[in-house]
């Protein structure tokens, strides 16, 4: 171990905007602008969200602050705002994934710094600064983890590693000490939880859980910022992160090329709101079906090799295969598959299908299994075996890497239309201006001029 503690904080306290390389700085938005349409759209049709406001309210914690939940006319406190954009920006499983993690970054990292940043009248250049902060310290630490063993011990990275991603952003825009950001990390440490578990009833806890990373990480900042002591060596120590929540640690990993290497721009997004392991499935399905013009009645079987880590994920048949709610068919290699097959498409509004007689019929000619060649050789993890055969025979196709990676990520244009379907429906006219505001975020003077167009 070489005080990776110390050293990730010195880092988030001397990264300057100006270093920052312009095409980090650029991606840094286009990613927030993309989390901020799917909380944007969450707030008014996820699910779980009226369980959540309703909480807050039986514990007097709706009162009004000067924080923005996104999507919502209401302004909240700053802890509480960053819970609510957390939340809602997982909810629809349409943020961005870091593929060596395994984690998705924004959604802890993008409510921490908008919630401190509007707390301290930050400008648009201090908060992008904070969101590049809380990236490279939540994916690196997610990195030092290694997904794969930290998934088979139950835990979800996003919102273990996210908890010190936001406290970054936060600690950063609070312009706290390298000592007060250990300390902050310290609390992070007592704070980093996210079990896995709610696979096995499409539970709505992955959503909260993230919220609550983020939410928890603009606690532990501001504990800090109140010379409160938290712990140090809290991410190498001998009851650390790297030693509680994983069995293959690999610490150099955490602080590797630091400032010269940035985690940022390999973080992909998502063409579909589903988990990202089945993303290099459904793109392989929607062109084979182009390519070979498929119906659902010429299919005889499909067969699906996936990464161990998309199996723990997607692929288990007894509670995959016919699900009934979102989170279920948001974590299903059945039925995002057969969807895609059956109509070769896929958006948010699909989840209307769930239950669908015709998708169940096609989802019971499915098979997921375990394909090793998925994992030798190659960096990440999320590549797809596809074997689908028909009278004619069997076609075959394997994707290494889902589309939107950073090989092949989407163009200004693309993320931006992607950002307007998600947010016209409810913010309807003012949707254009807030995602101008987000792509020139640097030049406004006080972040909140930009985030209140996003109300």
């Amino acid at each position: 171990m070489a005080h990776e503690t110390a050293t990730l904080a010195a880092y988030v306290v001397n990264l300057k905007y100006q270093d920052i390389p312009a095409e980090v700085l650029d991606r840094a938005k286009v990613l927030t602008l993309d989390f901020l349409g799917s909380a944007i759209r969450a707030r008014s049709e996820a699910e779980s969200t009226p369980s959540i406001l309703k909480m807050l309210e039986a514990l007097a914690l709706d009162t009004k602050g000067e924080s923005t939940v996104f999507g919502d006319t209401k302004t909240w406190t700053p802890a509480v705002a960053a819970l609510l954009n957390g939340a809602l920006g997982h909810s629809l499983d349409f943020d961005d994934t870091h593929a060596d993690s395994s984690l998705h970054p924004s959604a802890p990292v993008v409510p921490a710094a908008f919630a401190v940043g509007e707390m301290v009248g930050a400008s648009g250049r201090d908060v992008l600064t904070a969101i590049v902060a809380g990236y490279e310290v939540c994916c690196r630490l997610g990195n030092a983890l290694d997904p794969t063993s930290h998934y088979a011990r139950g835990f979800h990275p996003t919102a273990t590693a996210g908890t010190y991603g936001a406290a970054a952003a936060a600690g950063k825009l609070f312009g706290l000490s390298e000592q007060q950001i250990i300390s902050a990390f310290g609390v992070s440490g007592s704070q980093a939880a996210g079990s896995l578990q709610f696979l096995v009833n499409g539970a709505w806890n992955k959503r909260y859980q993230v919220g609550a990373a983020a939410m928890n990480g603009v606690i532990a900042a501001t504990l800090a910022r109140n010379d409160f002591v938290g712990s140090t060596e809290s991410v190498e120590g001998k009851h650390g992160l790297l030693a509680g929540y994983t069995d293959d640690a690999h610490p150099d990993k955490a602080v590797a090329e630091l400032g010269k290497t940035y985690e940022t721009m390999k973080i992909g997004v998502k063409p579909y709101p589903s988990c990202r392991y089945t993303h290099a499935a459904i793109d392989a399905l929607i062109a084979m079906r182009r390519e070979h013009n498929l119906t659902p009645d010429q299919v005889k079987r499909v067969e699906i090799g996936l990464h161990r880590n998309g199996i723990t994920l997607t692929g288990d048949a007894a509670t995959k295969r016919h699900p009934r709610s979102i989170v279920g068919g948001q974590f299903s290699m059945f039925f995002t598959g057969a969807l895609a097959l059956d109509q070769g498409s896929f958006g948010w509004d699909d989840y209307n299908r769930l239950g669908d007689a015709a998708i169940d019929a096609l989802a019971d000619k499915f098979d997921v299994v375990q394909d090793d060649r998925l994992e030798v050789g190659r960096t990440h993890p999320f590549g797809a075996r596809v074997s689908i055969t028909t009278d004619d025979g069997v076609h075959e196709r394997v994707y290494a890497d889902p589309s939107g990676e950073p090989t092949s990520f989407p163009d200004t244009k693309a993320m931006q239309q992607k950002f307007l379907t998600l947010a016209r429906p409810v913010l309807n006219a003012r949707a254009e201006k807030f995602a101008d505001a987000i792509m020139t975020l640097e030049r406004f003077d006080r972040v909140a001029k930009a985030t209140e167009l996003g109300r």
